[in-house]
């Protein structure tokens, strides 16, 4: 039986955590502290995985079921979904560390004390004044 949000919304913990399913391998545990975590259960190479999806309610269901067709199309492709992911954040955390600001906070660290405390705070808000959201 597919979930809904109510049902989602109004999942009260018990003792022990315990699994409300919505078919495709997608379930949400809830937990004893009232924690819910959305998990995707998977076979790849012939062993049986779990993705983590997210926390109740910051990931809604609408969106953990499009993460869960996607992650069935890389399967089809023969590409594991969980390994996809890693990858692609180690990829997003090499861009970032690699970005202006973090090169410049990196070169600047020597030279910080010796020119005093009003240059750096001025040098660190003509930084923050460049970074692109």
């Amino acid at each position: 039986m597919k979930l809904n949000d109510v049902a989602v919304r109004k999942a009260k913990p018990e003792s022990k955590s315990y699994k409300m399913a919505d078919g495709g391998g997608m379930y949400l545990e809830v937990m004893p502290n009232g924690s819910k975590y959305w998990w995707l259960k998977y076979r790849f190479g012939g062993k049986e995985k779990r993705l983590a999806c997210g926390v109740y309610p910051d990931v809604p269901l609408s969106l953990v079921r499009s993460w869960r067709d996607d992650a069935c199309k890389l399967l089809a492709q023969g590409i594991d979904p969980g390994a996809n992911c890693k990858s692609q954040k180690t990829v997003k955390q090499g861009q970032e560390a690699n970005s202006f600001e973090v090169i410049a906070r990196r070169r600047s660290k020597p030279w910080w004390p010796a020119l005093g405390f009003l240059f750096t705070r001025d040098y660190i808000i003509d930084l923050h004044m460049l970074s692109i959201s």
